[in-house]
């Protein structure tokens, strides 16, 4: 696991890298590093970034995290209720112009990916994340890999592109041991990978059948998203986890960005305000490292198939 810089020059402006650095970038976050850039690629006017801090400051329906989604071109997180139409209008238009940008950039930069992955949300994260008072599950300052509670991604792999906005202060991670390592050390047998039974697959199919995935989120997951979500749980809420693995700090300066497969690098956030991320879904079919995948990983543990 290790942080690779990546500068500007070494993006030559109108020509996608040739497919063999493509792939070494794919590789390189495949088995966990995370790409940084001191500078972004990722063009955002002045006057956009400027309209975005000032939001926190200006319309207290618009404080939490927004979610943009591409695929719908709507926004969530505020209260519709109380929150300034004019506002929400620029806010949607900026995070639309954002996500386009992310996906230009990372269609040549990471080729072997583009046909095959799924644009998932984008974020605008406003609040200072130093001792912020949220639920433990929901903490960002606690070390973890993501999983989605309601968006199973069965197997396909969870990959985020991070901007730090602030004029300049750092965003500050920790990130912990390779998954591969920390699931065999960590993991109790009562959360272990397991394939589904008739029962639970038969139990799943019939509430989907019902209509009642949408209450019940649980019915869409695989028995590798099943896992993932608790894994996630279990590390967040494990003290000795927490207190006794392995933590390497990261700071990530105002204006950069970076970044990683949040689904097998245990990560946290301990400090920073003002950051944008896009999130894409890439299936298993385009991997180049698949052997290296926590679906792979975890099927090895299980001895079974999980999707």
């Amino acid at each position: 696991m290790a942080l690779v810089t990546i500068s500007l020059d070494q993006l030559v402006e109108g020509h996608a890298p040739t497919p063999e650095q493509a792939r070494d970038w794919c590789a390189q976050l495949e088995s966990g590093d995370i790409l940084y850039f001191p500078q972004t690629p990722i063009a955002l006017s002045p006057d956009d970034i400027a309209f975005l801090r000032g939001q926190q400051q200006t319309d207290s329906s618009l404080h939490k995290n927004i979610a943009y989604k591409p695929s719908l071109d709507k926004l969530s997180g505020f209260d519709a209720k109380t929150a300034n139409a004019e506002a929400v209008a620029r806010l949607q238009s900026v995070m639309r112009g954002y996500s386009q940008s992310v996906v230009r950039f990372l269609t040549g930069f990471l080729s072997p990916y583009a046909a095959q992955w799924k644009l998932d949300y984008a974020s605008f994260r406003p609040q200072e994340e130093q001792n912020r008072d949220l639920p433990l599950r929901r903490r960002n300052d606690r070390l973890h890999t993501d999983a989605f509670p309601t968006r199973p991604t069965h197997g396909a792999r969870i990959l985020r592109f991070f901007n730090n906005i602030h004029p300049d202060r750092t965003r500050d991670w920790v990130v912990g041991d390779p998954f591969a390592q920390t699931v065999r050390q960590f993991a109790p047998a009562q959360i272990a990978p397991r394939p589904g039974t008739l029962v639970s697959r038969s139990g799943k199919a019939l509430g989907r059948a019902l209509g009642l995935s949408k209450a019940l989120p649980g019915l869409k997951r695989t028995p590798y998203d099943d896992f993932m979500m608790r894994f996630h749980n279990f590390l967040k809420e494990n003290e000795t986890y927490q207190q006794q693995t392995a933590r390497y700090p990261w700071q990530f300066p105002a204006g950069s960005s970076w970044m990683v497969y949040t689904d097998t690098v245990p990560h946290a956030v301990l400090a920073g305000q003002y950051a944008l991320e896009q999130t894409f879904l890439v299936q298993p079919e385009a991997l180049v490292r698949p052997e290296v995948s926590p679906l792979r990983v975890l099927e090895d543990i299980a001895g079974a198939r999980l999707v």
